[in-house]
């Protein structure tokens, strides 16, 4: 139930946030005066961050409910081992996303 739960509220949040990256990116590519508060959303690393964690985390768990409508019916370890493979990817993607030089 969880998953379900999470993998709708995720999906909307993606929507959402998806929607002011795109919006504040169209802002910013003006020449003229760029407004403050989109460059404040657009380059705000929590914002990104979300973005990440949500991202691969609803596309893991939508891979685990095509897996299960496929007919595995092993719920609880397809949980653990996509959270799992969830957990080291977001790991690997923030890891990148903090380090990076430019």
């Amino acid at each position: 139930m969880f998953v379900w739960v999470f993998h709708r509220l995720s999906g909307l949040l993606l929507i959402i946030l998806l929607g002011l990256k795109f919006l504040t990116s169209f802002f910013l590519m003006t020449k003229e005066q760029k407004p403050d508060w989109a460059l404040i959303l657009h380059t705000n690393p929590f914002v990104d961050t979300l973005l990440i964690v949500l991202v691969v985390f609803h596309a893991f768990y939508g891979l685990r409910t095509v897996i299960i409508d496929l007919g595995l019916r092993k719920e609880k370890l397809l949980f653990w081992v996509f959270t799992l493979l969830s957990l080291g990817v977001t790991a690997f993607l923030l890891i990148f996303y903090f380090t990076r030089n430019y």
